[in-house]
């Protein structure tokens, strides 16, 4: 493998989700500060909070289902990439969302 090609990879991806991070605060904090609704913040700030939640819940499922999917291929002896190999990945990654889709319906 190329760490050589990681390393940037990584460190723009760590830069973006400090971008972000630092954003999502400068605006919580802006949010508090208006002097707006109480009840209002407080619905905002609780629906950006079940939000992160259910994207845990999300990645959570997805990511089982991919290590299912990457079982499935480890037990059937598969050495190659092939499209039945790629099939069966694609084909867990989509369960995991439909399966992350309905808990999130029946959660929310």
């Amino acid at each position: 493998m190329n760490f050589d090609l990681l390393i940037p990879i990584a460190l723009f991806f760590s830069v973006a989700y400090s971008i972000k991070a630092v954003v999502d605060a400068r605006v919580r904090k802006q949010l508090v500060a208006s002097n707006g609704d109480p009840a209002l913040v407080r619905s905002i700030l609780e629906g950006d909070e079940a939000t992160r939640r259910l994207s845990s819940l999300r990645w959570g499922i997805t990511l089982v289902a991919l290590a299912l999917g990457f079982g499935i291929v480890e037990a059937a002896g598969w050495q190659d990439i092939t499209p039945g190999v790629i099939a069966v990945l694609v084909g867990a990654l989509g369960f995991g969302n439909l399966a992350s889709f309905a808990a999130a319906r029946k959660l929310g």
